[in-house]
């Protein structure tokens, strides 16, 4: 018998049901050129298809949110939905559930779409800046927020001029964040996301060289991938130790963790905490870290 739930999906993620896909049609009827019955009989997309899962991502978005308005330039990064989603509600249990606008969050790299900063201040009320380098993905999620009203005065974008720097020049003086998101790229080489892309299109049986979710350098690679992506966040922390309650950030390979703690370690972080996730088969998790109480102990 099938699951009625996504197993391993946080108790309060909105998306943790298997779809109602006549809801989510009558919610936003252009999903319906979309969905057809799978092997098993029952309704689907396909998955391999990149307008039928940008199509169920505005569904979503508008049925659980009432997200009027979301898009992604062509070639951008479109996220699953029910992992973002997850992320969001793992920190939300770090910070004991707290909700409003008294709570601010720093997403760094919030791409073209946006997705922390939208579900975020849609399910907890948080205040989100979104911290983009890329010019063309931060005019697209301005555009994204402006296009959502009732968002309105929760999300603010910045450009980030540098393309190293994690916090400088986005975090102001005297401005200070209570955690920190980063779901930083995968991949070390534009080859090495190709490849993984073309077994993620295997496994779905989609067309070879047809991308079901798009993303572009900065996105899915950047030089030494996500270990040499989150060392150097870890260093730079240190500097803003005194601003952000918690930093945290997506990892994708559990065997970085060791290397990862080891550089914790060095800078003298006062707690790290591993939180496992799992959308099912996909493992991933989040590292978080703070200083808090070093000041104490110093004295």
């Amino acid at each position: 018998m099938k699951a009625l739930v996504k197993e391993g999906l946080h108790p309060r993620n909105r998306f943790r049901s298997l779809y109602d896909f006549p809801q989510l049609i009558a919610c936003s009827p252009a999903l319906a050129a979309f969905v057809k019955a799978n092997a098993y009989g029952d309704a689907s997309i396909d998955y391999a298809d990149p307008h039928a899962v940008k199509s169920l991502n505005q569904a979503l978005l508008k049925h659980a949110y009432g997200l009027q308005h979301w898009d992604i330039p062509p070639g951008y990064l479109c996220p699953p939905i029910p992992g973002r989603s997850d992320y969001v509600h793992h920190l939300a249990d770090l910070l004991a559930e707290r909700r409003g606008p008294s709570l601010r969050v720093l997403d760094i790299g919030t791409g073209a779409n946006c997705i922390y900063p939208l579900i975020g201040a849609s399910e907890y009320g948080w205040r989100f800046v979104g911290a983009e380098v890329d010019p063309v993905a931060f005019r697209w999620a301005q555009k994204l927020v402006a296009a959502n009203p009732s968002l309105s005065g929760l999300i603010e974008c910045r450009l980030q001029k540098s393309s190293i720097e994690c916090f400088r020049g986005i975090i102001q003086p005297g401005e200070h964040f209570d955690l920190t998101m980063c779901n930083p790229p995968f991949h070390a080489s534009a080859a090495d996301a190709a490849a993984g892309t073309q077994r993620k299109l295997r496994n779905l049986g989609g067309k070879h060289g047809v991308l079901n979710f798009g993303g572009k350098e900065g996105e899915l690679w950047c030089e030494g991938g996500e270990l040499a992506f989150i060392r150097r966040m870890i260093t730079q922390s240190v500097v803003f130790s005194d601003r952000c309650g918690w930093f945290t950030t997506l990892v994708s390979k559990s065997a970085h963790l060791p290397r990862l703690e080891q550089a914790l370690i060095q800078v003298k972080a006062s707690d790290v905490k591993i939180i496992e996730m799992s959308q099912g088969q996909k493992k991933s998790r989040i590292l978080a870290w703070t200083f808090r109480g070093n000041e104490a102990a110093a004295h």
